[in-house]
């Protein structure tokens, strides 16, 4: 290990996450508590599932000497955002590839110059190289032209991070009968499932346009077996609520943004915690959760 490298725990994550309960009228009009579990507030530059993912792998690139971490994200990632905090508060040299090749003769965008002034390098790369991000052929072209790096995908996920996030499962169980996390790449959601054990039910809300729940679950199960050995927990995947795709808005989700954020006097991250809201209050008015239940929503990220 690097002797200038730090230990993640170096930070000082505040764990486990606060759980912060809110009266949400179409929760109690069916006899159903609302928590939100605060992972945004583990760290102020590497909130929620974003610490729990990276953590792990951080200690891993520690371990076997590796001191550039690269990853994968797209124009607006929060993954990238998270791991060039990690490495400029942590010593490690970082690379984002992002999806986009005609991104590179545009300005940055406040998400991408964040990254860049943590002292990201950038690499843009055209959207079908992107979609074979994980191909030996493309890993092995990256290493040549950036040396021996620790190689981390896209959204973190991986089976280190589903360890990782099965911390959260722990910290849920016996609060809430029914956890529940937005999906991008489902990483978050195969620890959840695997943290909250026999008794649990974990509920992921994919915030990606054209993921059939089919193949996200089969994503997410294939993560456990890494992690885990096997599928684990009783979970599923909703797909009903991407409100256009990633990173994009209805008149629907502003309004009930608006009118949460006035009610609790809290701001929503709304790429991922917003959708995952509506989503938990649509299924609430459908009758999805037994009255009596405690339903826990986990805050992933900051606006």
């Amino acid at each position: 290990m690097f002797d200038d490298v730090a230990d993640p725990d170096s930070l000082c994550p505040r764990l486990p996450s606060p759980l912060q309960e809110v009266a949400e009228p179409a929760f109690a009009r069916h006899g159903v508590r609302l928590l939100l579990k605060r992972d945004d507030l583990i760290h102020p530059a590497l909130p929620g599932n974003k610490w729990r993912k990276l953590a792990p792998n951080l200690r891993a690139a520690a371990e076997a000497g590796r001191r550039t971490l690269l990853t994968f994200g797209g124009a607006y990632s929060n993954h990238l955002r998270a791991t060039a905090a990690a490495g400029r508060l942590l010593g490690y040299r970082t690379i984002g590839v992002v999806r986009g090749e005609e991104l590179a003769a545009a300005p940055l965008n406040p998400s991408l110059a964040r990254c860049a002034a943590d002292g990201m390098r950038l690499h843009f790369i055209d959207r079908g190289t992107y979609r074979r991000a994980g191909s030996p052929q493309v890993l092995s072209a990256l290493r040549d032209r950036f040396g021996d790096c620790y190689v981390i995908p896209e959204g973190g996920s991986n089976a280190l991070a589903a360890q990782g996030a099965a911390e959260l499962g722990e910290e849920l169980r016996g609060e809430a009968d029914v956890a529940a996390v937005a999906c991008g790449t489902g990483g978050t959601l195969a620890g959840l499932a695997a943290g909250l054990g026999a008794r649990g039910r974990a509920v992921g809300i994919a915030v990606l346009k054209g993921g059939s729940p089919h193949f996200l679950g089969e994503t997410v199960a294939g993560l456990q077996r890494a992690a885990f050995g096997d599928r684990r927990g009783d979970w599923r995947v909703e797909a009903r609520f991407t409100c256009g795709g990633y990173a994009r808005t209805t008149p629907e989700l502003d309004s009930f943004v608006a009118a949460f954020e006035q009610r609790h006097g809290m701001a929503l991250e709304r790429v991922y915690v917003a959708k995952l809201l509506l989503g938990l209050t649509e299924l609430a008015a459908e009758g999805a959760f037994a009255p009596g239940a405690t339903v826990a929503a986990v805050v992933t990220g900051t606006p």
